[in-house]
């Protein structure tokens, strides 16, 4: 049956491989079941609710993937794509994380038409791609920012903004302590560091009494208090069209990066580079956002961390459900999630913020009209804590540098359209 489903043999690969190579994938991204309902539970929503939505979500995504697409490609919530939930949609537009499930919810909905009519081809190709990497790196350091703030290691200055806070408080040393031993556990190759720093850092916490052991396995509490909590008269307000758009941007692009990354180190592009069953993969990473939208999470996207089951044999899409499964079993750790500090979670924000800056190397930083559009977008994401705002500033800075510098004409005309959508949102918000 295995075989029939996913094509082993021709694969070259056997059960006993997909299946380590998913154990593997799964520990290196695990991280998400702590570090997700912790952050969307800044928003009011029910902890215990999101750790379930959260692994729903990803079994869900990865099971699909594997089935549909045959890909060793595991999904989950996508990390930047949960701070813009909680910190640009909920806590800094003032909008109900009910109307934030139903704008994702939507997203996943547009995702969809656009895979079955093959637009999205056409989108990632005339979006720039100095623009996409400035993107991936402006939510990176937007990661970092709330890593910092919630281990109060930066707080509020009225002089300056922001200054740095007590470095003596325990928030801040376990905070450093959690950065300190993600890396080191990642450069040694450990598979499963990122997690691994978190539960240590926690450990500490309720060893030294900064925190209260609360279990570590029971039955899966309920997610009734998110499931299908959706607010649509909500979410078609005018206002929220570019938070649907912002949502639908950041994935799309986060996406095809991700499985461009992952096919190309399986070897599962064809002789012209393209990826065979491209629109099936895509369907699988829409559908799952729209299902965790109902669940209760915000948009589920493909990992990147996929690329370390790739590395030990994985080929096939029997990976991406045995880390499906393996998020399922995860239902039953809700007492641990629960205990993890915010600061726990510092080193991984961090971690992953790194991984989504080292596209800046590709930029041509002697091209003005390129660079200067890309430091646009880097900054104003986290200074305008606004994902959004950030694209939407970055994208009218690329159209105007590129027409006032005489290059107008390289300018594709989707992005003169994103433009001055963001122009006129700003204009008559």
């Amino acid at each position: 049956m295995l075989e029939q489903l996913f094509k082993l043999k021709e694969h070259g690969t056997t059960v006993r491989t997909e299946i380590l190579a998913g154990v593997t994938t799964f520990l290196t991204m695990a991280y998400i079941i702590f570090v997700n309902p912790s952050m969307l539970s800044a928003t009011g929503m029910d902890h215990g609710a999101v750790f379930v939505a959260t692994c729903l979500a990803a079994a869900v995504g990865c099971i699909v993937m594997g089935l549909a697409a045959n890909y060793p490609v595991a999904q989950a919530p996508g990390m930047g794509l949960n701070a813009f939930f909680t910190y640009g949609v909920v806590l800094g537009m003032g909008h109900t994380w009910q109307v934030a499930l139903a704008a994702v919810f939507l997203s996943g909905i547009c995702f969809i038409i656009l895979s079955v009519l093959k637009v999205r081809e056409w989108l990632i190709n005339a979006i720039p791609l100095s623009m996409r990497t400035g993107i991936s790196a402006g939510i990176g350091l937007f990661l970092a920012f709330i890593a910092l703030q919630n281990s109060g290691i930066v707080v509020d200055n009225p002089a300056t903004l922001v200054g740095l806070g007590d470095m003596k408080a325990w928030g801040a040393i376990m905070a450093a302590l959690s950065f300190f031993l993600t890396i080191a556990l990642v450069v040694r190759g450990v598979k499963g560091g990122v997690m691994i720093a978190i539960l240590a850092v926690t450990a500490i916490s309720v060893l030294f009494g900064y925190q209260e052991y609360a279990g570590i396995v029971s039955l899966p509490p309920s997610v009734a208090p998110t499931f299908m909590q959706l607010d649509f008269a909500g979410a078609f307000e005018v206002g929220i069209v570019s938070i649907v758009f912002a949502f639908l941007f950041v994935d799309l692009f986060d996406t095809a990066g991700t499985l461009v990354g992952v096919a190309q180190k399986a070897d599962l592009v064809d002789e012209k580079g393209n990826i065979p069953r491209l629109n099936r993969a895509l369907l699988a990473d829409s559908s799952a956002t729209s299902i965790g939208a109902l669940f209760g999470t915000s948009n589920t996207t493909s990992y990147i961390e996929s690329v370390s089951g790739v590395a030990v044999g994985g080929r096939t899409g029997l990976t991406a459900v045995t880390v499906g499964v393996l998020f399922i079993l995860s239902l039953f750790f809700a007492p641990l999630a629960g205990m993890i500090p915010a600061y726990a979670t510092a080193g991984a924000l961090f971690y992953v913020a790194i991984l989504m800056m080292s596209g800046l190397v590709s930029i041509d930083w002697r091209d003005l009209t390129e660079a200067a559009p890309v430091m646009v977008t880097c900054l104003l994401i986290p200074l305008t804590y606004s994902i959004a705002d950030g694209i939407g500033l970055g994208f009218i800075a690329y159209a105007l540098i590129k027409l006032l510098s005489g290059k107008g004409r390289d300018v594709n005309i989707s992005v003169w359209i994103i433009a001055a959508l963001f122009a006129a949102k700003l204009a008559f918000s």
